[in-house]
């Protein structure tokens, strides 16, 4: 099988844009960036309002946590993706 001059030009084009994909999509913006690591910690409810409670936590990144029954002053544990803005309360 004999490739003309078109042809090959295109196959080498199509090898390095594959080439280049992959090199962007593992080193420049790697897929486990988008997973993030589960932290859990014991804290004190800031406040509820209307089943939103509010916390601050180690990461400085104060978290809600929606449908919450508990009262400020109340000390759970939750659980959150690092420097994410939510969070889920843990039960025993």
């Amino acid at each position: 099988m004999k490739l003309s001059s078109s042809q090959q030009q295109g196959l080498v084009f199509g090898c390095a844009f594959l080439a280049a994909g992959i090199v962007l999509s593992t080193m420049v913006f790697p897929f486990w960036h988008l997973i993030r690591e589960d932290v859990f910690e014991d804290v004190v409810i800031l406040s509820n309002d209307n089943g939103t409670c509010y916390v601050e936590t180690i990461d400085d990144v104060p978290k809600t946590i929606d449908n919450c029954n508990f009262d400020a002053g109340d000390e759970v544990t939750i659980k959150f993706g690092k420097d994410l803005a939510w969070a889920n309360v843990v039960t025993p």
